[in-house]
């Protein structure tokens, strides 16, 4: 042990502690630490480790710290006082091929919001000024020949500075993979069409709460934390009609449990909508829905006449079409009792009615408000070429003409108005190989008109009903980069340079070997060593076979380039948007003249300015044990440069010279 003194709590004996050997696998060792004036602290840590298993350690410290002089309590009560500070630190890893089937970790550091404060060997140390603390338990199980796995986790953060502690504890999740419930075991002739119905499972647990952290033992589970129990149940199937097309029906069930309910009402003073009161008890909360979906593949072949070529062998067209049906009640519905609704007067003294969902702020929500019943409509082309070729074993290649074109939409038949929903297109073309052009884009099938204020808005007019088509574009887009380094155009006009040029130096090598067969001087060593005796660093960069530096620079340009087309200033006379076009381009490199030295840029270009709008530019250069940078930015209003020099070392990492130049801070800075 050592021993000295501290002005608050006078003189001590600490940093004692008495080793023991468990077994082989495991150790314990029990520290101490005492103070005249009755401060004391005691804890244990243990390291723990077997092969092929497991490996962790654990360590916990409790500290009794006393303020103050004991008798003057009785005088002044907040001249002494007794703190309690606890601190658990827990890791632990598991090696995978322990278990397979079950997996536990730990990274816990968990202590009291003045513990590092008041125990003299964090002091001085970073955790003393770490203001934020983090712990969390992973354990994960699946279980064998059994589609169920569970998760459960543990998290808790901490702020030292006002104490403040957010724990979710725990969190668990149940899951089951798809099953076929209705599947017979000894299956006898055909699959029977109920063998089809899939479903599978999915459950949360959470139980979470914020408070301060001289509440957090005192709370109360259901008053106090927040926690919910969601089920997920989705039941599927697929079958076959007319043995072409796909029917997938489908029903969704969500059902959440929660133990309490908050309760709303009209703060008049406030003018606000305030939380009342909260209803405990089990509240259980659900919603349901389901959809019905058909789609298939219609192929056409057209096969052109002999006149135009024998090049062209056939076309080919796939259309996919689908065709959905989904439908959820209302649960807004007084007799689901998931909403309430109460009356208030505004500031224009009218009644108003407003409707809310006392499980809205719960963990998992509440059900959705609103029915809905709509028709989802989904088409997709494909068109492929085959033309004939002598570049392919098969003697044939298949060229795709159009990759995709789809259009989708969807119509809502509960609705009151506005049924129609945007109309969603795309295309996606095969230009080359090593690139793909991409569209998306959405129409508006609606006419606007102006309201009372006289801003645009939408009205329940279709466009192809009163002859402008049957939507308006509004928004689509597309975005190209590319990038070319020093070896593109090698590839491009210099195939095979690089096999020739490795031949000829096989060749050299060979040429240069002693007659009696054994292996001479390496050309490349012979070159370092000369060029080294001439004063020649290798790190310079790299020798060819003849001992000469070579000259390789290595660069890198890229540029990238977006069109977006989108709805502009609204035509007041027209009723109508105006197209708004706009692109940007930005292009960006760096060059390596040598091993050394690198500079970058990168800029971007406003079309609408038809001016570079930014600029920024880096060059670096390895000076060995130090490293100079430099950085400058030469236009627009953040015009700027700054200058650095440094050390490479960690351990002299504040030494460094710097000169910057900007509009906020001018001038030169030594550290």
């Amino acid at each position: 042990p050592s021993y000295g003194d501290e002005m608050s709590r006078f003189f001590y004996l600490k940093s004692g502690f008495y080793f023991f050997a468990l077994s082989d696998y495991i150790d314990l060792s029990l520290t101490g630490e005492i103070y005249t004036k009755g401060s004391w602290g005691a804890g244990a840590r243990s390291n723990y480790r077997k092969r092929y298993k497991y490996s962790g350690n654990f360590n916990v410290y409790y500290l009794s710290t006393v303020t103050g002089e004991k008798e003057l309590k009785e005088v002044a009560p907040e001249a002494y006082s007794v703190a309690k500070d606890l601190r658990i630190n827990w890791t632990h890893s598991q090696d995978p091929k322990a278990n397979m089937y079950r997996t536990l970790s730990a990274s816990v550091n968990f202590s009291t919001s003045r513990n590092n404060h008041r125990d003299l060997s964090r002091l001085y140390s970073r955790e003393a000024s770490n203001n934020t603390k983090s712990s969390s338990v992973n354990l994960t199980q699946r279980f064998p020949d059994s589609p169920w796995s569970m998760s459960a986790t543990m998290n808790i953060n901490q702020v030292s500075r006002d104490s403040t502690i957010a724990a979710t504890l725990p969190n668990i999740s149940l899951t089951m993979n798809r099953i076929y419930p209705l599947k017979r075991k000894n299956a006898v002739g055909e699959e029977r069409w109920y063998e089809k119905i899939s479903m599978s499972y999915s459950g949360e647990f959470r139980n979470s709460i914020t408070t301060k952290e001289y509440k957090f033992l005192k709370s109360n589970l259901v008053r106090d934390w927040t926690n919910g129990m969601r089920h997920s149940i989705p039941v599927s199937a697929t079958f076959t009609l007319f043995d072409y097309i796909q029917i997938s029906p489908s029903f969704n069930y969500t059902e959440r449990w929660y133990t309490g309910a908050y309760m709303q009402a009209w703060d008049s003073t406030a003018r606000r909508h305030v939380p009342m009161d909260t209803v405990y008890g089990f509240k259980r909360v659900y919603d349901y829905s389901t959809s019905l979906s058909a789609q298939t593949k219609l192929y056409g072949m057209y096969t052109p006449w002999k006149i135009f070529g024998d090049k062209v062998q056939a076309i080919r067209h796939v259309f996919s079409p689908s065709i959905s049906l989904n439908f959820r009640p209302d649960f807004g519905d007084p007799k689901y009792n998931f909403y309430e609704t109460y009356s208030y007067k505004n500031e224009y003294g009218e009644d108003v009615e407003y409707t809310y969902s006392p499980y809205a702020s719960m963990m998992f929500g509440t059900a959705p408000r609103g029915q809905s019943g709509s028709i989802g409509f989904d088409f997709k082309n494909n068109l492929e070429m085959k033309i004939r070729t002598d570049k392919d074993s098969t003697g044939v290649r298949k060229i795709s003409l159009i990759d995709d074109l789809g259009i989708s939409f969807n119509y809502n038949m509960m609705a009151d108005s506005m049924k129609w929903s945007m109309i969603n297109s795309n295309i996606r073309l095969k230009l080359s190989k090593s690139y793909t052009l991409s569209l998306n884009a959405t129409w508006d099938p609606y006419l606007y008109q102006l309201d009372k204020n006289g801003n645009p808005r939408q009205v329940d007019k279709l466009r192809i009903l009163n002859g402008k088509g049957f939507g308006k574009l509004m928004n689509t887009g597309t975005s190209f980069s590319y990038s070319l380094n020093q070896d593109t155009f090698k590839k491009l006009f210099a195939r095979g340079e690089k096999e020739g040029d490795e031949g000829d130096d096989k060749r050299n090598l060979e040429n240069q070997l002693p007659d009696d067969g054994t292996m001479g001087e390496n050309p490349y060593e012979s070159a370092q060593r000369k060029g080294s005796s001439q004063g020649t660093d290798d790190s310079t960069g790299e020798f060819d076979s003849d001992g000469y530096l070579k000259n390789a620079v290595n660069w890198n340009l890229s540029f990238n380039y977006s069109l977006r087309y989108g709805y502009g200033e609204f035509d007041k006379k027209r009723l109508e948007y105006k197209g708004k076009l706009t692109h940007n381009f930005g292009l960006s490199g760096s060059i390596q003249p040598t091993k050394n030295w690198n500079f970058t840029f990168n800029t971007d270009y406003n079309f609408e300015l038809n001016k570079f709008t930014n600029i920024n530019c880096s060059l670096t250069r390895n000076l060995h044990c130090w490293s100079m940078s430099a950085s400058f930015i030469p236009i627009g209003p953040y015009k700027s440069y700054n200058f650095t020099i440094r050390a490479n070392s960690s351990l002299l990492q504040d030494l460094k010279y710097e000169q910057r130049n900007s509009p906020y801070d001018r001038g030169m800075n030594w550290y």
